[in-house]
């Protein structure tokens, strides 16, 4: 059985949050007091009080690479750097066996002041390696980074994506026995995001390196990690192999998100001329798992009450943006003479057009072409995921906000020159 580099046992973080000095002095101590008393009772929150993590339990083994997944505020970064040493568990305990190098967020363990060059040698002497040991590395170091015409420049001012590509450098080449990363990588550019991944199997695999490895690119976990842990609201929810997992963690979040029937709530979305009843986005899944990739075709469909009130026609636009806000196309119906009633609404998506990503879709009530009834943003959001096929793995984003299959071939026309 491989050696447990990590151990985790009921650990816990909690968090006051403010700080004292905001009020009366007999108001601080009033807090302070209720603060002392809250972090008794594990199952206690406030306006004031959080925790951040409770009652997690895991073990981490020599060589494995150990996904985490879980939306904002789940607890993924402060578990890090509990196992990081960064800060204290408030209840449990967590033992580690080796070297941890971090890569928490931009410039961790970076000097401002110092070159990249000094900062090479800090971050190593932190780690406890002697300079020896450094100068057998250093070359590697500065060659996988790219950054060698900067290297006796103050980091200060360097770009956010050379101060990763050092960083990380330096984390995967000094040895560690335990890598830590927390979604840093996103900061970089789509080669070097590659470049990256195949390092990270290449230490793991060949290496015997273990790393804890958080990303919002479920794609990469797949790809990279042989177990995974879903976190949500500080506990872990599932684990497990990580295509299991991660395909139950999508299948979680899919009716939040792929439609909403309006007629069960209180009041429908709208004004006096248009009322949305529904929308709905109907995946043609193309895996058994249920997740949306680049292959697969949206059928998308609406429901609205309509009003007229004066002659005219209505249009409906229909745009979908990327998270990032982006306008990445939009369609736009007929012009219809439509009289007082419900209207149905229909269109599709086609497969291998989207590229993988997280986009939204926002929908447009237009009369005579030029007037606006009514507009429902941010109505649907979807995910794309990339595709892994029999043939290998992809890694990072493919360029251009879209991703056509059109066909390109090639044909020699003579040979021999």
């Amino acid at each position: 059985m491989s050696k447990k580099l990590i151990e985790a046992e009921n650990i816990s973080k909690y968090y006051r949050l403010g700080s004292l000095g905001s009020h009366s002095l007999l108001e601080d101590l009033r807090e302070w007091w209720a603060g002392k008393l809250t972090t008794r009772d594990a199952h206690t929150e406030s306006r004031q009080h959080i925790w951040a993590l409770r009652d997690i339990n895991f073990d981490v083994y020599h060589g494995e690479v150990l996904g985490l997944i879980g939306k904002n505020g789940a607890g993924k970064s402060t578990l890090l750097k509990i196992i990081s040493r960064i800060t204290l568990p408030t209840t449990g305990r967590i033992s580690g066996n080796g070297r941890i190098a971090s890569l928490l967020e931009v410039g961790t363990g970076f000097h401002s002041e110092l070159t990249g060059r000094e900062n090479i040698y800090l971050n190593g002497h932190i780690m406890g390696m002697k300079k020896k040991e450094i100068d057998r590395k250093f070359d590697e170091i500065i060659e996988f980074s790219g950054v060698s015409r900067f290297l006796d420049t103050p980091v200060k001012r360097y770009s956010s994506g050379m101060y990763v590509r050092l960083a990380f450098a330096v984390a995967a080449h000094l040895d560690p026995e335990i890598l830590v990363i927390d979604e840093v990588l996103a900061v970089g550019d789509a080669e070097f995001q590659q470049k990256c991944l195949v390092k990270i199997k290449s230490i793991s695999q060949e290496e015997g390196k273990t790393i804890l490895f958080v990303s919002h690119n479920i794609q990469t976990l797949r790809n990279v990690c042989n177990r995974a842990l879903v976190l949500d609201r500080g506990k872990i929810i599932a684990s497990g192999d990580p295509e299991t997992v991660l395909a139950s963690y999508i299948k979680m979040g899919h009716d939040q998100f792929l439609g909403t029937d309006y007629t069960v709530q209180n009041a429908l979305p709208g004004n006096e001329y248009i009322r949305v009843r529904r929308v709905e986005i109907a995946p043609n899944y193309l895996n058994e798992f249920q997740v949306i990739d680049v292959r697969t075709t949206l059928d998308i469909f609406f429901e609205f009450e309509y009003k007229v009130e004066e002659t005219g026609e209505l249009m409906v636009n229909l745009q979908v943006f990327s998270i990032a806000g982006e306008l990445i196309f939009e369609l736009a119906s007929k012009n219809y003479s439509f009289g007082n009633g419900i209207v149905k609404g229909e269109s599709t998506i086609p497969g291998n057009f989207l590229n993988d990503g997280l986009y939204y879709i926002s929908l447009t009530f237009v009369r005579n072409s030029s007037a606006r009834l009514f507009y429902l943003e941010s109505c649907l959001s979807f995910n794309v995921e990339d595709y892994k096929d029999s043939g290998g793995w992809y890694s990072g984003k493919w360029a251009g906000v879209v991703r056509p299959s059109f066909p390109l071939s090639l044909k020699q026309e003579s040979a021999g020159i």
